[in-house]
């Protein structure tokens, strides 16, 4: 065991459990003052609810073992954890193994925290009308059936991983490093399916729907900057080399981004926006995310600039096509990772087809990408199209013109008329 590695796992689990608070005030920072609470609350449910479910089988469907068609793992070998804990006279501590050099029970904090954080990503594209009682039940099953399958895919063994089928079948490894796959496109498209059931909001496209704290917004968007160097350089599962240079290219790709971002919004709209800048840097993390420990710092700044303009062009889309994807979970995420996920194949060191490499690393990174989407969007479908026809997902017209928040949560952010009386009796 080394005690430096187990540190840096620890700490990177930590970095990431906090993107999940700096998604929500990213997300709560975009809508409207009346829904400020509900978005605060839908990621403290994606916390409660997938740690539950990540403890009593989400771990064992993903990595615990006992491979059952390359798409899960048995829900049984790592139930409640016997697979990685046992009892020392008395106090539980972790089974341990040759094959890591920290404890086991350490992947599970890093893993279920990868959880979190995307199935929290697809609150963005719900914001302002679905009831919290329907989400809690969406992301147990969501984790269940979509995010755990996703991971032991990718990263436990499974179908689309360096090693299984669809790797072998192209002759060369898929590489996700952090969750292009698993993680941005996965929660992109099962964000798209469920805004697609669930309908618009009331004035979509006919009036506007403003941020009302863009301060909010920045701070999640440093938040999740900060998060993302455990997101990344933690993916390297030691204090290594490996894991310095994910956070170099992390902020290489994320900076250019941020610019690409800017740079293209002046160009449009003849301004520089915060907004911008919080999603530019969100866009860049996006991207590099899959190809954080392979590619250049030169390609990394390439990668972050295209995901930047790119993204940004790509969230006005949902205005043409219709449909309500709120705070453009489908235009970052869904762009930014299937972006960062293919141009693997242009630079990857050594197999990229701009860096010695031939067409079979580009080959199975969008093979790879598109049974990502195909997966998340049948997968996320059934669930979402079973909850609106059961439970359904919609609070009522009245409740989302008055405020989710006082529907939902009984409470408001911000006690407008208590502080307006409160100064008239100062006045006075």
């Amino acid at each position: 065991m080394d005690s430096g590695n187990a540190a840096w796992m620890l700490v990177s689990a930590s970095l990431v459990f906090l993107m999940t608070p700096g998604v929500a005030f990213f997300y709560g920072g975009m809508v409207r003052a009346k829904a400020v609470l509900n978005m605060l609350m839908l990621s403290t449910a994606a916390l409660a609810v997938t740690g539950v479910v990540w403890t009593f089988w989400g771990w064992s469907i993903a990595y615990a073992g006992n491979d059952i068609g390359g798409i899960f793992g048995d829900p049984g070998t790592g139930f409640l954890l016997h697979d990685v804990i046992t009892t020392d006279n008395g106090i539980y501590t972790s089974i341990d193994t040759n094959a890591t050099t920290y404890p086991h029970i350490i992947d599970v904090a890093f893993q279920v925290t990868f959880a979190m954080i995307t199935v929290a990503l697809i609150t963005g594209a719900i914001a302002e009308r679905v009831r919290f009682s329907t989400w809690m039940l969406f992301v147990a099953l969501w984790i269940t059936f979509d995010y755990a399958p996703m991971a032991h895919m990718v990263w436990g063994g499974g179908l689309l991983s360096p090693t299984g089928a669809i790797s072998q079948w192209i002759g060369t490894a898929a590489h996700d490093f952090a969750g292009g796959t698993v993680v941005h496109i996965n929660a992109a498209t099962a964000a798209l399916i469920v805004v697609l059931i669930i309908g618009k909001r009331k004035g979509f496209g006919k009036e506007p729907i403003k941020p009302h704290n863009v301060p909010f917004v920045m701070l999640g968007a440093f938040l999740l900057w900060f998060g993302w160097f455990g997101f990344n350089a933690g993916s390297a599962f030691a204090a290594n080399g490996t894991a310095g240079y994910a956070w170099v290219s992390t902020t290489a790709a994320t900076s250019a981004a941020t610019l690409g971002w800017l740079f293209t919004e002046r160009v449009r709209t003849g301004h520089f926006t915060a907004i911008g800048a919080a999603s530019g840097m969100v866009a860049g993390l996006v991207c590099i995310t899959p190809a954080a420990d392979v590619v250049s710092p030169l390609a990394a700044m390439i990668m972050g600039a295209i995901a930047g303009c790119a993204t940004c062009c790509a969230c006005s889309l949902k205005f043409r096509l219709g449909y309500d994807d709120s705070l453009d979970v489908v235009g970052v995420h869904g762009v930014g990772g299937f972006i960062g996920t293919v141009l693997i194949g242009f630079f990857a060191a050594g197999t990229g087809l701009f860096e010695g490499g031939d067409w079979r690393q580009l080959a199975v990174q969008i093979v790879v990408a598109l049974c990502a989407i195909i997966y998340s969007a049948v997968i996320t479908g059934i669930i979402a199209f079973a909850l609106q026809k059961t439970v359904g997902w919609r609070v009522s017209e009245r409740d989302e013109v008055m405020g989710i928040d006082m529907a939902d949560q009984g409470e408001r952010a911000y006690d407008f008329a208590g502080m307006s009386t409160a100064i008239l009796k100062e006045v006075k």
